[in-house]
């Protein structure tokens, strides 16, 4: 099997399906995560999928990814819209990165029109609800990061 495409979600994430449905919708962390690994397993590829509320965590993991994995999705909530911190652990990797949001960031309060992250990933993907992760998985199954 070849290396895993990790799925990371930073902050607030583990609260999906109750917090603010009418944004994030219904659908649990957990899930997306199992509706992905069902996917993967279609293509033989394995899955690392964690959440954490802690931006050093996340950058950790990103790290961690980039020495072992051939790609990150990565949702990292309103770290996005902060952390220097994010954008620099990506610098420092080399695998493709997919940014993905549930909802439309553009839609939403002006300062979340800013990402630290969008200009080191390879693609965003925002305002598909829980396949904007899908899309995301898709698109690396399909080779298009080549």
């Amino acid at each position: 099997m070849s290396k895993p495409i990790y799925v990371l979600s930073g902050p607030n994430l583990n609260m999906l399906g109750t917090r603010e449905p009418e944004i994030y919708g219904n659908t649990t962390l957990e899930d997306i995560h199992n509706t992905l690994r069902e996917r993967a397993a279609k293509s033989n590829i394995e899955l690392e999928c964690t959440q954490t509320n802690n931006e050093g965590d996340l950058v950790t993991q990103i790290q961690q990814a980039g020495s072992k994995g051939q790609a990150i999705i990565l949702n990292a909530g309103a770290y996005t819209h902060t952390s220097i911190a994010i954008a620099d652990a990506i610098r420092a990797i080399d695998i493709p990165v997919i940014e993905v949001h549930l909802s439309n960031i553009y839609q939403r309060e002006e300062f979340r029109h800013h990402s630290y992250i969008s200009p080191l990933a390879m693609g965003v993907i925002c305002g598909f609800g829980a396949n904007s992760y899908h899309l995301a998985l898709e698109t690396l199954i399909s080779g298009a990061q080549s």
